[in-house]
């Protein structure tokens, strides 16, 4: 009885694990830097799912992108799916007292900083001037705080700056665990009603 009893459930385990080893795949390590294979399950979610999976918050995204060249301030943050040419990323609009805009990449599996690309900054103000950005009570990463408490929880993907009478308010996403809710939060910090 013991005999079979052992046997049934050796027999058991032997089925779970060819079946679990059928199902899971390893997937092939992909060099830093560089976009690691789509999966068709990620093409199919929505911009807010996929962004649920990343390593990297977007604070800390922020912050990687914000000490490049030392003084910017992060005015607009989008999550971006992996594509042919880059990894899943944050790309980090920073505005500098200068008043040189820059978009950088950061891969959003291991935090580094992969790409940065000047940007006309004539093309993304219309009613904004970079003093604006400078003298802003808030900051975007205050600001993600903020929106992720309001929300309930939840991971905020993306962000826009847009005026506010004489200073910047903060439009900002978040994903929950089923759907996006979008939070506006003012340059007090507090919460805005549309």
């Amino acid at each position: 009885m013991l005999t079979r009893f052992l046997a049934a459930a050796g027999a058991l385990a032997l089925t779970t694990g060819l079946a679990l080893a059928q199902t899971t795949a390893p997937t092939a390590p992909t060099a830093p830097g560089t976009a690691p294979a789509a999966t068709s399950d990620m093409k199919d979610m929505k911009e807010w799912q996929a962004a649920k999976l990343a390593k990297v918050s977007l604070a800390d995204a922020i912050t990687t992108a914000q000490q490049k060249d030392g003084n910017g301030r992060a005015i607009d943050a989008d999550f971006e799916k992996a594509d042919g040419k880059n990894p899943m990323h944050w790309a980090i609009k920073v505005v500098y007292p200068d008043g040189k805009l820059v978009e950088h990449g950061i891969n959003a599996e291991t935090g580094a900083l992969y790409k940065s690309e000047n940007q006309p900054i004539e093309r993304y103000f219309t009613r904004l001037k970079v003093a604006d950005f400078n003298n802003a009570k808030v900051s975007l990463k205050d600001a993600l705080v903020i929106a992720e408490k309001q929300a309930g929880g939840g991971k905020a993907y993306e962000a826009e700056v847009e005026r506010d009478g004489k200073a910047v308010a903060y439009e900002i996403k978040v994903a929950l665990a089923d759907r996006e809710q979008e939070v506006k939060v003012g340059p007090d910090g507090q919460i805005m009603k549309d």
